[in-house]
C-alpha cells in the first residue's frame, strides 16, 4: 500500500463526526478546510527513512465508541498500575471516548483547565483558537498534519493561568483496547506567565496487534518565566503506522523539559521540536527508545534557537534488538540574532544483534557567531568484554546482557524528572529487552 491511498473520509464525514461530538461550529469548518488541503500537500520526508510504501491514510474505523469509567478502579489492571494512588487530577480517554476526568476543587478555583478537546472547542473556544495549530504545528506543513487536523478524534486541553504553580503532576492516560481504533489525538498544554506544571502522558495498548492509525500531535506553550515538564511513555501495539509530532514554543525566560520513553512496537516517525523564541528561554530533551522485531523507526529531536541567551540540550539513548532499525536525527539550530545561545546534543545507539541497525546523525546549523555548540554520537554493539566480565562472576549471558542494557539506558532514565514515568519506563524496558 502506498502513501497515495484515497482519502478514507469525505468532508461530510468529518462534519458529521464534529456534530456527533458536539463540537463548536468553528471546529467543523477547521476540519473541512484541512481535509481540502490533504491532496495538495506532500508527505513528510524523514531523513534516511523511505516511507513511500508506509500506510498512513487507510484505517478500518475513524472512531470507536467505548465504555466510560465511574472510578479509576474500573480501569484495566495494566492501566491501574500507571495511576498514582489518590490521583486527583487526571483525564482518561478510552480508545476515542472521553472516559473519566477529575480535577481538584483547588485547581478549578485557580482557573486551571483540564478537559477533552471536544469540550474545549465549545467551552473555551477563544482560548483554544489562540493555540490550536497556529504558532506550534501548522496544518500546511505536510499531508499528515493536514490529515490529522481533519480527523482529530481525541485529545486534551490543559491550561494553567498566570502565577499558578501546580505541585502535583497532571496525568493523562490514552487507553487503547480495540484493535480497530485509530488515534488522531491532539494535545495542547499552555503554561501562562510565572506558572509551573508537570504534565504526564501515557499511551497504553492492551491489544497485541492494531489495525488502525496513530497520528498524534502535541503543542506545548510557555509564557514569560513559566516552567513546563512534559513526561510521556508511549507503548502502542504492533500494527499501527505511527506519526508523532510533539512541538514546543517558549516565551522569555521560560523552560520546557521533555522526558520521553518511546516504546512503541509499531513503525514510527517521531518529531520532537522546540522553538526557543523568548530571550533567556531553554529546553531539555531526554529520550529513551527500544526497538525490536522488524520495526522501522525515525526520531528527530530538534531545538531551534531564535531568542538570545537560549539554552538547548538533547540527550537520546536507544537500544535495537533483533532486526529493528532506527534513525536518530539530533538537530541544534541557531538562527541569526540568537547571540550567546548554547546548543548541545548527545545520541547513543546500542545494537544487540547482527541484523539490528542504528544510525545517529548529529546536526548543527549555526547562523550566528557568538554562540557555543557541541555534539556527541555513537553507534555500536554490546561490548563482549563487559559480558565476559559479568559471566565470569556466574551471571548467565541473558542476565548479563540485560544488565548491560539497563546500564546503557540509565544515564537518561535516571535523569527523568518524574518518578511515575521513570518507574513505568523501567518496567517497559525490562519487558522489551528480555
Amino acid at each position: 500500500m502506498t502513501v497515495e491511498t484515497k482519502m478514507a473520509l469525505t468532508e461530510q464525514d468529518v462534519r458529521s463526526f464534529s456534530a456527533k461530538m458536539n463540537e463548536a461550529d468553528w471546529m467543523a469548518d477547521f476540519r473541512a478546510d484541512a481535509l481540502a488541503k490533504v491532496e495538495q500537500l506532500p508527505m513528510p520526508t524523514p531523513d534516511k527513512t523511505k516511507i513511500t510504501k508506509w500506510n498512513f491514510l487507510d484505517f478500518p474505523a475513524h472512531a470507536v465508541e467505548s465504555a466510560t469509567f465511574s472510578s479509576l478502579t474500573e480501569l484495566p489492571a495494566e492501566a491501574q498500575e500507571l495511576v498514582s494512588e489518590n490521583q486527583q487530577n487526571i483525564y482518561v480517554q478510552h480508545n476515542n471516548t472521553p472516559a473519566y476526568i477529575s480535577l481538584s476543587d483547588e485547581l478549578k478555583a485557580q482557573g486551571v483547565i483540564l478537559t477533552d478537546i471536544f469540550t474545549a472547542s465549545r467551552e473555551h473556544a477563544d482560548l483554544l483558537k489562540k493555540y490550536y495549530m497556529t504558532d506550534g504545528v501548522k496544518v500546511e506543513e505536510h499531508k499528515l498534519t493536514a490529515y490529522h487536523a481533519a480527523l482529530v478524534n481525541g485529545g486534551v486541553f490543559v491550561y494553567v493561568p498566570k502565577d499558578v504553580v501546580i505541585s502535583e503532576p497532571l496525568q493523562v492516560l490514552f487507553l487503547h483496547t480495540d484493535a480497530q481504533a485509530s488515534l488522531f489525538n491532539h494535545v495542547i498544554v499552555v503554561a501562562e506567565a510565572n506558572s509551573s506544571v508537570t504534565y504526564v502522558e501515557n499511551y497504553l495498548s492492551t491489544v497485541e496487534v492494531a489495525t488502525g492509525q496513530a497520528n498524534i500531535i502535541s503543542e506545548v506553550f510557555t509564557a514569560d518565566n513559566a516552567k513546563l515538564i512534559y513526561g510521556a511513555v508511549d507503548v502502542l501495539a504492533k500494527g499501527f503506522t505511527t506519526y508523532v509530532n510533539r512541538r514546543g514554543v517558549t516565551g522569555p525566560h521560560s523552560r520546557i523539559e521533555w522526558a520521553l520513553g518511546l516504546m512503541n512496537d509499531s513503525d514510527t516517525i517521531s518529531e520532537n521540536i522546540t522553538h526557543l523564541v523568548g530571550n533567556g528561554s531553554s529546553s531539555d530533551m531526554k529520550t529513551v527508545v527500544v526497538g525490536r522485531g522488524d520495526q522501522k523507526q525515525n526520531f528527530t529531536s530538534e531545538i531551534v534557537h531564535w531568542g538570545m541567551d537560549t539554552d538547548g540540550f538533547i540527550l537520546k539513548h536507544g537500544v535495537m534488538k533483533e532486526a529493528a532499525s532506527s534513525i536518530f536525527n539530533g538537530i541544534g539550530r541557531i538562527a541569526k540574532g540568537a547571540t550567546r545561545s548554547n546548543a548541545v546534543q548527545e545520541s547513543r545507539i546500542l545494537m544487540l544483534s547482527e541484523k539490528a541497525r542504528g544510525d545517529a546523525n548529529p546536526i548543527l546549523l549555526i547562523d550566528e557567531d557568538d554562540v557555543t555548540a557541541g555534539h556527541a554520537a555513537s553507534v555500536g554493539r554490546v561490548d563482549p568484554l563487559q559480558l565476559f566480565y559479568l559471566m565470569s562472576r556466574g551471571i548467565s549471558k541473558e542476565e548479563a546482557e540485560r544488565l548491560v542494557i539497563h546500564g546503557f539506558l540509565a544515564p537518561v532514565v535516571s535523569k527523568l524528572p518524574i518518578e511515575g514515568v521513570k518507574k513505568q519506563l523501567t518496567e517497559v524496558i525490562e519487558r522489551k529487552v528480555r
